[in-house]
């Protein structure tokens, strides 16, 4: 995919992509969000799976899935974090990385379908990468053809109501982000100099997205008393009363999904014959 190709947040996240994993990965806050994910993808595909995943980055994720007995099948609208993946999971066996844009899924599972190439037994996308996504009605489409029925979509995507960011913003002095969340449409972003845009999609929008193709299990707060990635890197060196949030996230993370600062859906394919 040229450059010139790129949608803004693809592009965006291309351009930090060589300082991505420095810049999160030594975040507490962040590694107890990914934490709380991966119990619930460890409980959705057994080992031995072959999973597709939705905006995988850098591939964190895929590569411990990998570690895990999972195969993965990363995507990711950046190439520059796509090349990033595949150098990480290059000696995974049966793990394969692509360049493809989640608003494009429809088309990439028709070209898959035409090449009577196999179904995954599932799929997911962590933290958020489906707000870059202004439409989900197409990633839904494209994944009734790659999922047969049974199997479980995980996707995580952000809260549109969350507290934690609302304080956090507050003490930062940054009172024009405390209700960001709450608005609709196109809302802009930035990252690394590149301005882009995202969709806080609501909870009842995603359902209706996915459907007749998915109904929705259940969801699961991530990030509830653990505070959003603005807290960083105050709470990263408070390691005492992070350990107390994330109890109270284990505790409160169902109950209170839709105050927190991801939400997790775990979906099933229905029998619904696909588009």
């Amino acid at each position: 995919m040229a450059a010139a190709e790129l949608s803004p947040a693809a592009a965006a996240f291309d351009a930090v992509a060589a300082d991505f994993d420095r810049r999160f990965r030594p975040w507490l806050s962040v590694a107890k969000q990914r934490r709380a994910v991966r119990a619930e993808l460890k409980a959705a595909f057994p080992p031995g799976a072959r999973v597709l995943e939705l905006g995988g980055g850098t591939g964190e994720d895929a590569l411990w899935f990998a570690h895990h007995g999972r195969r993965v099948f990363l995507t990711d609208a950046s190439p520059a974090m796509a090349a990033i993946a595949a150098a990480k999971l290059a000696s995974s066996p049966g793990s394969d990385v692509q360049c493809v844009d989640a608003a494009e899924l429809d088309s990439f599972a028709a070209g898959r379908t035409a090449s009577c190439e196999p179904m995954f037994d599932g799929a997911y996308s962590n933290f958020a990468a489906l707000n870059c996504v202004a439409d989900l009605e197409p990633v839904a489409r494209g994944l009734a053809h790659l999922v047969p029925a049974g199997a479980p979509v995980v996707l995580v995507l952000f809260g549109t109501f969350c507290p934690g960011e609302m304080l956090v913003e507050a003490l930062r002095g940054r009172p024009r982000n405390m209700l960001r969340r709450r608005k609709r449409g196109d809302v802009p972003a930035r990252l690394g100099g590149s301005d882009f845009t995202v969709r806080y999609h609501r909870s009842a929008e995603i359902t209706r997205a996915m459907a007749p193709w998915f109904i929705l299990k259940r969801r699961r707060g991530i990030g509830l008393f653990v505070p959003p990635s603005a807290a960083e890197p105050w709470i990263s060196r408070h390691r005492a009363t992070l350990q107390l949030l994330d109890r109270l996230d284990r505790t409160f993370a169902r109950p209170l999904a839709l105050l927190a600062d991801h939400i997790l859906y775990r979906f099933e394919r229905t029998a619904e014959v696909a588009p």
